[in-house]
């Protein structure tokens, strides 16, 4: 008895020890490294995606900070954010920072596939794991490079499905035989571009590409790619760049009366609310597009539900200086991914975080939808449906979901009612 007495004294003493062991070696704060853009053409969707992930940072705080496995505690996290101000070569140079001198644990890219790029052989390199946020190059992903997991977007190899399905599916029963592709040759919507192409030659469908042009991300004016378009006789017009070229692209047709009888472009669904204020309701109706997880209500098994967010949002950024949309949900989306992985890791090692996320892989449902990775780290869930806007009566536009059929609110309105 005595014996065992003892056994029982030294093994408590030993659990004791070893408690205190990781309580002593468990780091006063998490450092989460990002870089943002106030300014240039990246910040309309830079900012949204920086504000969603602070938010969810200060809601963590607000509870001592995240959970943390291998310390069985709750950590506060250190937000250290930069301004790489669109530039790429600031990027470049601020990722180098966040690594080599701040030596953050967790490194989260900017917004974008075009400021993203620069994050990925740099965190290659150092072998920390790129938390990609919404750069969806499909280059991004390959075998040979385990440091980058995707969070809050689809990959751009298959972000198009449901518009190049509905245009293959749908589009011969309403007439449409003859597309045009316009996009903006860099990584986000080139991918795009690309997976059109490879959908609608897949599918064997009668549908013939009769315009097919890249321009430079920068382009500010489209009246004459307006004309060339319309001089190929489309029945539909597939527009893909960022922002400012979806605003340029609109602005003009709108100002120039050209009509297209069916129209897709990426941000008038992503960044709705500021494309209303720089486009105007009457240049985005009857315009197909991505239907968001701003949108859609997910079931969230997770965080916030998407009320409860935008309430949330609404209450920490009162001002509305930067517009509710997709981007929001996406970088509080990629803070609950890091939260759910911090909470199942067995260490801080970068390659054991890069396990913790892959086993949320299919099981972790948010406001997003459905998280989900492919092999290489690139996601391949929160695919959205393709959307149109309608006119809401009110002056403004809403949405109906038109493909596929298991989630369509109404149907697709073809040809577009002239403006």
């Amino acid at each position: 008895m005595l014996r065992k007495a003892i056994s029982y004294l030294l093994a408590a003493s030993l659990l004791t020890v070893t408690a205190m062991a990781g309580a002593a070696t468990a780091p006063s704060e998490i450092k989460l490294g990002t870089l943002y853009a106030s300014s240039g053409p990246f910040a309309a969707i830079s900012m949204p995606v920086y504000q969603g992930l602070k938010l969810w940072v200060n809601q963590e705080n607000a509870q001592g900070g995240v959970m943390v496995k291998p310390f069985n505690k709750r950590i506060p996290i250190k937000l250290i954010s930069y301004d790489d101000q669109s530039n790429t070569a600031t990027a470049a140079t601020l990722y180098n920072q966040l690594v080599t001198q701040d030596k953050v644990d967790l490194l989260v890219a900017d917004s974008g596939s075009v400021l993203t790029a620069l994050a990925v052989p740099i965190a290659r390199e150092h072998k920390i794991l790129l938390f990609d946020q919404t750069g969806t190059g499909g280059t991004f992903f390959t075998k040979d490079n385990p440091y980058i997991v995707l969070l809050s977007d689809p990959v751009s190899t298959i972000w198009p499905k449901y518009v190049a399905d509905f245009l293959t599916h749908e589009g011969p029963k309403l007439g449409i035989k003859r597309v045009a592709l316009l996009y903006a040759t860099n990584d986000f919507t080139g991918t795009q571009a690309n997976a059109v192409r490879g959908f609608i030659k897949a599918s064997g469908a009668p549908i013939e590409l009769v315009y097919d042009k890249g321009v430079p991300t920068n382009t500010t004016n489209y009246t004459v790619l307006i004309n060339n378009i319309q001089a190929a006789k489309p029945d539909a017009v597939i527009q893909m760049g960022y922002p400012g070229n979806d605003i340029a692209f609109l602005r003009n047709l709108h100002d120039s009366g050209t009509h297209f009888n069916w129209l897709f472009a990426i941000y008038p669904g992503l960044e709705t609310e500021h494309l209303e204020k720089t486009v105007g309701a009457d240049g985005l109706k009857y315009v197909y597009t991505y239907t968001p997880s701003s949108a859609v209500e997910y079931h969230a098994e997770s965080g916030m539900s998407l009320p409860q967010f935008r309430e949330a949002w609404n209450k920490a950024y009162p001002d509305g200086k930067v517009a509710f949309g997709f981007n929001s949900v996406a970088g509080y989306t990629s803070g609950l991914i890091i939260q759910n992985a911090l909470a199942v890791t067995e260490s801080m090692d970068q390659l054991a975080l890069r396990k913790a996320v892959f086993s949320l892989s299919g099981k972790l449902k948010t406001l997003d939808g459905t998280f989900a990775l492919d092999e290489n780290g690139a996601q391949v869930g929160e695919i959205t449906p393709l959307g149109q806007l309608v006119p809401d009566g009110k002056g403004s536009v809403k949405f109906t979901v038109v493909y596929p059929s298991d989630v369509a609110t109404g149907k697709a309105i073809y040809p577009a009612p002239s403006k």
